[in-house]
């Protein structure tokens, strides 16, 4: 590894040591798990910066048409979507203790962030679909962009207008207004974590795409 990526390791590791070590105050309904709150939020901050850096090398695509951003772009997102489904899947968690169920229809924040994914589903699909290079590329960046703008309004803009058990949606006070202060000294660092972690990953996946295209073309 290179030195940056053990301070990202030794970092991780003492974020997620505190996830579990730190006092939790007692917190009406939501008790001990309160801690998945330093984990499941930052996944979901995460996963929208990797969309935005696909975003990113998807214009750049689009203004210098090298296959190199098309890996990034598709490195970046796919990392993202990963990091999307743990969001789900720490979200159910959480739901199945605090509102006695995995999932729920009627709760609009689930669904929406589970249709962001799917819209993500989609773009590999569209990916898929063409065996011409550049055409592929060039359509999964027109796709990609258009995608990644949905995220902010799926995710935080009309789940805020909605009736929701989310904390901060209408009728329902801020996560800050019923927790405690003490988790944040553990929430912002793991933002950090798990972002800088969500990088290191995504530089695997895209150094790995290019590794097998020149194998594939060589």
């Amino acid at each position: 590894m290179k030195p940056w990526k053990y301070v990202v390791a030794g970092w991780m590791t003492l974020v997620i040591a505190g996830g579990f070590l730190i006092e939790i105050p007692d917190i009406p309904i939501l008790e001990q798990t309160a801690r998945n709150i330093f984990f499941h939020v930052p996944m979901w901050m995460t996963m929208f910066v990797l969309f935005l850096i696909s975003f990113w090398y998807s214009i750049k695509y689009l203004n210098e048409p090298e296959i190199e951003f098309d890996m990034k772009a598709s490195s970046a997102a796919t990392v993202g979507v990963a990091f999307g489904v743990c969001g789900l899947l720490t979200g159910s968690l959480w739901a199945r203790f605090t509102w006695g169920s995995w999932w729920t229809f009627a709760e609009p924040k689930m669904n929406l962030a589970a249709l962001a994914l799917m819209i993500y589903v989609a773009y590999f699909m569209l990916r898929s679909a063409f065996d011409d290079e550049q055409k592929r590329a060039k359509l999964a960046a027109v796709y990609n962009i258009f995608a990644v703008t949905t995220i902010p309004f799926l995710l935080y803009v009309v789940p805020r207008q909605l009736t929701s058990l989310h904390p901060g949606a209408d009728g329902n006070p801020a996560f800050s207004e019923i927790t405690a202060d003490e988790l944040r000294y553990i929430l912002y660092p793991a933002f950090i974590g798990f972002i800088a972690l969500g990088y290191w990953i995504y530089d695997v996946v895209h150094r790995y795409k290019k590794v097998q295209f020149e194998i594939e073309n060589s």
